[in-house]
């Protein structure tokens, strides 16, 4: 049927069924005779196991999503691993979506791809409008496709930074709509940024006929985001979205989803590819999601979200202790920040101290953004880089709950982060009483005759 079972497999059954594909392809075959520069050779044995002897990878050289007929088995696991991810897409929120493929690149190069492929539509167009978000993965698939980003900055609306919609709409009518590929916006992202106003930014590429391309980077793990993109495809224009294989279903690097809601214009993006490909993401997925089932998936998704309020109250509690606060940001379905305000007053090196520190205790993923950090990528330069505004009100850190996570995490970074914080108050407490000892011993000190 193409779906995603809804009891997981176990791993043998898995291995069964993997290994039933591989000896369908032809340099599996007991009497093969291959005289081309491209057999399935592998001199490993290590590595032929650790691929399940699945050499040929997918699509042939004009397209990625293609059959080839001498791997019969990689193009069946292509087609497969295809379906059953739209199936879990439309599962997470999206289920209006039509055609997705798995992309053997990450999600800053897939985006690249969609983009490439829009040129060819939109031969005029130099323009790409992206409402900021300080990551420079998505900053970059736009330079490397050879067009020029028109950054819209964000509005602060109480902590949070949302899309300037009337930016983006003037924007338009000031470079001409048929001079613009396409409008660029984000779902996930870190606070206190939250997920762009997609609705609204679909309703203008409609309104304007420009495509719409949507990073999703780790939406398909919150239904907010998903949510999002479903109403932008119904009320307006979405033409492809983008999430990342790592970060939505927990496996190596190196894989993306590009969906939509047109399947014409999927095929073109995958036929855009060129050459052949690594199975290996497809590989990957296909396997968790058939252990996982649809069942175990749902099941890690409704983890995520209660581990997002445990982290949410918990790190209000911690914040309030320390004087500090947790940022109000309720668009956001993933993220969190926390206030740095104190430690940033206390000393202009204690912010970035403390992210070291977390570093150095096994804290990993934590963000700590100081104030006024100025950095230039493919020479632009953003000031106050990372909080994906030019003068956020004051320093934070960052925790999210992402797909994974277990309560175990958050109570053993909640503790490390409460130690590095006592760490600086006594640091700054005994600066103090040094200052104020100096400064006692200064007047009464009597001035020599």
């Amino acid at each position: 049927k193409g779906k995603c079972p809804e009891d997981g497999w176990d791993e043998s059954t898995i291995e069964l069924f993997l290994h039933e594909l591989a000896i369908m392809d032809s340099n599996n075959f007991l009497g093969n005779c291959g005289v081309g520069e491209r057999e399935g050779r592998v001199v490993s044995g290590l590595v032929a196991r650790r691929h399940y002897r699945l050499i040929h990878g997918i699509g042939r050289s004009g397209d990625i999503s293609a059959v080839q007929p001498k791997a019969a088995g990689s193009s069946l696991l292509n087609k497969l691993t295809n379906s059953i991810v739209l199936d879990v897409i439309k599962l997470a929120g999206v289920r209006t979506v039509t055609s997705c493929f798995v992309v053997p690149m990450a999600t800053g190069m897939s985006l690249t791809l969609c983009f490439l492929t829009l040129r060819h539509k939109r031969p005029k167009a130099k323009y790409i409008i992206w409402p900021r978000i300080d990551q420079k993965s998505c900053f970059k698939s736009m330079i490397t496709a050879g067009f020029e980003p028109v950054v819209i900055e964000n509005v602060l609306e109480g902590d949070e930074l949302r899309t300037d919609l009337e930016a983006v709409e003037a924007k338009i009518k000031a470079l001409g709509a048929e001079n613009i590929l396409c409008v660029h916006s984000t779902t996930s992202c870190f606070a206190p940024r939250v997920p762009d106003r997609l609705e609204e930014l679909a309703v203008i590429c409609a309104n304007y006929d420009i495509p719409h391309i949507v990073n999703n980077a780790y939406g398909v793990q919150s239904s907010k985001c998903m949510h999002l993109i479903q109403q932008g495809a119904r009320v307006g224009r979405i033409d492809a979205f983008v999430q990342s294989l790592d970060k939505n279903f927990m496996v190596p690097v190196g894989g993306a989803i590009i969906a939509g809601f047109n399947e014409s214009f999927i095929q073109e993006i995958s036929k855009m590819y060129p050459g052949r490909a690594s199975a290996s993401p497809s590989l990957d997925v296909l396997i968790t999601l058939l252990s996982l089932g649809t069942g175990g998936y749902k099941k890690l998704l409704k983890e995520r979200k209660e581990m997002f309020s445990y982290l949410s109250s918990e790190l209000k509690k911690l914040a309030d202790n320390h004087n500090e606060r947790l940022l109000d940001t309720p668009h956001n379905p993933i993220s969190l920040a926390m206030s740095l305000k104190n430690l940033d007053e206390t000393n202009d090196a204690a912010v970035t101290q403390l992210g070291s520190m977390l570093f150095t205790r096994q804290v990993s993923g934590a963000r700590v953004v100081p104030c006024g950090s100025v950095q230039t990528v493919n020479n632009y330069t953003f000031k106050g880089f990372m909080s994906h505004a030019n003068d956020y009100p004051c320093a934070y850190l960052n925790a999210a709950s992402a797909i994974g996570i277990k309560k175990q995490d958050v109570d053993v970074f909640l503790k490390r982060l409460d130690k590095c914080l006592k760490t600086f108050r006594k640091e700054a407490k005994q600066e103090k009483s040094i200052n104020e000892i100096s400064d006692a011993n200064a007047a009464t000190e009597q001035p020599e005759d």
